[in-house]
């Protein structure tokens, strides 16, 4: 993404790296796990037992019973049968899952059950769907605007970017002196006015770290602190409400994750949280950036995939490469993580406003309304359908504000009225 975004590598048609623990024949004769409990909270690595069988947890999982959510693509990792007797307790297991092949052409139902986990505290700051757009503070062709100028359909505001210092792991921010001057002027205090204003119209403004040429790395215990202290200190400067992790050269999910449950343990159980993977980082449960995701499923607040820059890739159905730039392709690459642990709430479709503002993908604002209908009622949807329908699909996001007011406003101006039709 940005400055301007760099194509990902085009078809990767292999979902291969998903972590998947295999039983021993020592597992086989091994003493049950405490017995699965529905209310009990996992995380990976977490055990328990069910039905005679042992399970272990790759991520945070809560009421996804092992027997039926365990293998390749899901929570838990089958360890063999055991050699307890502890009872499973009383429940219902659910009556479907994900399918290995492409769905049917027949619609899918309108309702899904309800979420299994609760929305993080920090959602409910939040529409219950909203659209999020980059703000720029650097100058490239898009017109140059300030934070107090972001038009009011958006709901959330990503500013980018912090950028890396000499210490690992460690972030900083400032107004761009080049944005500054194009602008006739424009100041730190300026911004954290901006910020303020933007709050007293109900705005939520994050700060997003890394972006296509960011050089931001979290990969030991210390940096994931030195990440954790600077965040800390910009939320306290500047008054952002989150942070936005657009780490586009690697993220690690071990440190990240680390990192990121320090700042809301310092800062609020209503901070935002958010994620701009590439379109490749979200392909298998195995990419660390998917990893992430499923680590910190309890605080995160959305993931807005960048569906863009990346040409064909699989779709949850596993069987074909959807170009991108389509209905098809944003509706099955979405159902690749509502398929695979993330909830509908956590899952927003990341698009160019405008054709300049990437290398491929734009699609017509009226195509994401498409996609979001089609994940949303099982409607408008292309030759692909989800095999479910996920009426709390959380929104879009667009790459950026200052595209979309370059292009007259067609990406928030048609996108934000219609995700106010959604269940």
């Amino acid at each position: 993404m940005r400055r301007p975004a760099l194509l990902a590598l085009a078809a990767v048609l292999a979902a291969g790296g998903t972590s998947v623990y295999l039983a021993t024949s020592a597992s086989a004769a091994a003493a049950c796990y405490p017995t699965w409990s529905s209310s009990a909270v996992y995380v990976g690595g977490g055990q328990a037992s069910y039905q005679g069988v042992n399970y272990q947890a790759k991520w945070w999982t809560q009421n996804d019973n092992p027997a039926t959510h365990s293998g390749q693509w899901d929570v838990w990792a089958n360890q063999g049968a055991c050699g307890g007797t502890t009872p499973p307790p009383t429940t219902t297991p659910p009556t479907t899952t994900p399918p290995t092949t492409r769905p049917p052409t027949t619609p899918p139902p309108t309702t899904t059950p309800p979420p299994t986990t609760a929305p993080p505290t920090g959602s409910g700051q939040l529409p219950k769907h909203f659209l999020t757009g980059y703000w720029q503070n650097f100058d490239n062709p898009a017109r140059e605007i300030r934070l107090r100028d972001v038009p009011a359909a958006y709901d959330l505001v990503a500013v980018a970017f912090a950028d890396a210092t000499s210490t690992p792991g460690a972030v900083s921010f400032g107004i761009d002196a080049g944005l500054s001057a194009s602008l006739g002027g424009y100041t730190d205090a300026d911004f954290k006015s901006d910020v303020a204003v933007l709050h007293s119209r109900g705005k939520k403004v994050v700060i997003s770290v890394g972006g296509e040429r960011g050089t931001v790395s979290v990969a030991s215990a210390g940096a994931a602190t030195n990440f954790a202290n600077s965040i800390v200190g910009l939320i306290g400067t500047y008054g952002f409400d989150g942070v936005d992790i657009d780490l586009e050269n690697g993220v690690n999910a071990t440190y990240m994750a680390q990192a990121l449950r320090d700042i809301r343990s310092r800062t609020s159980a209503n901070l935002i949280i958010t994620m701009a993977p590439q379109t490749i980082d979200m392909q298998s449960t195995g990419a660390q950036y998917f990893q992430l995701a499923l680590n910190i499923k309890d605080i995160l607040t959305v993931v807005h995939t960048q569906f863009y820059n990346s040409g064909a890739m699989l779709g949850c159905d596993n069987t074909a490469a959807y170009g991108q730039g389509s209905v098809n392709f944003l509706v099955a690459l979405a159902c690749i993580q509502l398929e695979n642990g993330l909830r509908p709430d956590q899952v927003s479709l990341g698009l160019p406003a405008a054709p300049s503002a990437a290398g491929g993908g734009y699609v017509n604002p009226s195509v994401v309304n498409q996609a979001l209908d089609c994940l949303a009622y099982g409607t408008n949807c292309g030759s692909f359908r989800p095999p479910r329908t996920y009426p709390g699909i959380r929104g879009a996001m667009t790459w950026s504000v200052n595209w979309d007011v370059t292009n007259g406003n067609g990406f928030a101006d048609t996108i934000r009225p219609h995700l106010t039709t959604l269940p």
